[in-house]
């Protein structure tokens, strides 16, 4: 009796965590990179419990571009996913039957960047004319460059384009098999570091530099998966908010975390990078004020406009189509001490 029941015990104690599992919300969530520095934070969340602790069994893979992320959530390959947000305006733009939107932007700056080398002697927008430019398709900086040559008054077709792999982009730089690449200043400026090329050599013109002063990495799903999972798209946002924060507390504790997945992390290279995101994209000087979720709809429809009128497209999207703050948790869940 006393094995009947000591088994019984062991039982009931298996069982307890398969009910619990049965209970929590799968949620496909994919980053809008390679797992950097800066996505350090959005797997810290994962790995820390954070979304578990609310309910939901989230599986987040690697991305391959923020306009890859807009097309895949789109599609349903993912039920959110993180990018900048400018691809996905660009899709709502182009689609009007798609219910992309994003209910909590994380990055309150453009990370978005022309990047080459000193020796290639391009110093401003206008000596990218007759040049060649290296990125995926799915690049956010090459999807948008054409907004970033309206605000530097020249011509976006009077570029090259050479269209490359996530992996070949810096090194087609460094070997001079182009003039320059776009992407995110915390992608390409430290590849282009570890790959040998000294700081000073590097240089970078932020989109932000011209006038294009778009929002950046921000959480996309759909409206018809955000209307069915309201407390999933809520605790979503809640474990991302607590890992920012964490790892603007220990930055090195991210890293050392995400160094636990991907063992051959340049632990130096990513906790620079990491600050960076942090410090100059995450935490600006408005947020640190504000706190999350307090966006500047005029800014941001100012931005929507200007993808709009990059692309020549005629039809108007409000900025509410774009941004639904109804999601978010309570204040106190945005803004920490």
């Amino acid at each position: 009796m006393r094995r009947r029941h000591a088994l019984a015990l062991i039982g009931s104690a298996l069982a307890t965590p398969a009910v619990h599992a049965q209970s929590l919300t799968n949620v496909r969530f994919t980053l809008d990179w390679a797992m950097q520095g800066p996505q350090g934070a959005f797997v810290l969340a994962l790995d820390k419990g954070y979304f578990r602790e609310v309910g939901l069994n989230v599986t987040m893979d690697r991305g391959f571009g923020s306009g890859d992320v807009p097309v895949k959530v789109s599609a349903g390959a993912y039920d959110v996913g993180v990018a900048d947000l400018s691809p996905t305006i660009r899709m709502k733009l182009e689609r009007p039957d798609s219910d992309l939107f994003t209910p909590f932007i994380i990055h309150d700056a453009t990370a978005l960047a022309v990047m080459t080398l000193r020796r290639e002697n391009i110093r401003t927008p206008a000596d990218l004319v007759g040049k060649t430019l290296a990125a995926p398709e799915s690049d956010a900086g090459r999807q948008l460059f054409p907004a970033f040559a309206k605000a530097a008054g020249i011509d976006p077709a009077s570029v090259r384009w050479q269209s490359v792999t996530p992996q070949l982009r810096e090194p087609m730089l460094v070997q001079g098999r182009v003039n320059a690449i776009t992407g995110f200043i915390t992608s390409g400026i430290f590849s282009l570091r570890g790959l040998g090329v000294a700081e000073q050599d590097i240089v970078t013109m932020l989109f932000s530099d011209v006038g294009a002063n778009f929002f950046s990495t921000s959480l996309i799903t759909t409206r018809r998966w955000a209307a069915a999972n309201p407390q999933a798209v809520t605790g979503l946002i809640r474990g991302l908010v607590r890992a920012q924060y964490d790892s603007l507390r220990d930055p090195d504790a991210t890293i050392a975390n995400l160094r636990r997945r991907e063992p051959l992390t340049d632990v130096a290279l990513e906790t620079e990078r990491l600050r960076m995101a942090l410090d100059r994209l995450t935490f600006t000087a408005h947020v640190r004020q504000n706190g999350f979720g307090q966006v500047d709809m005029a800014r941001l429809q100012r931005s929507i406009d200007a993808v709009r009128e990059a692309f020549a497209i005629s039809r108007p999207l409000p900025a509410s189509d774009i941004y639904d703050p109804s999601y978010l948790p309570a204040a106190a869940d945005l803004r920490q001490s």
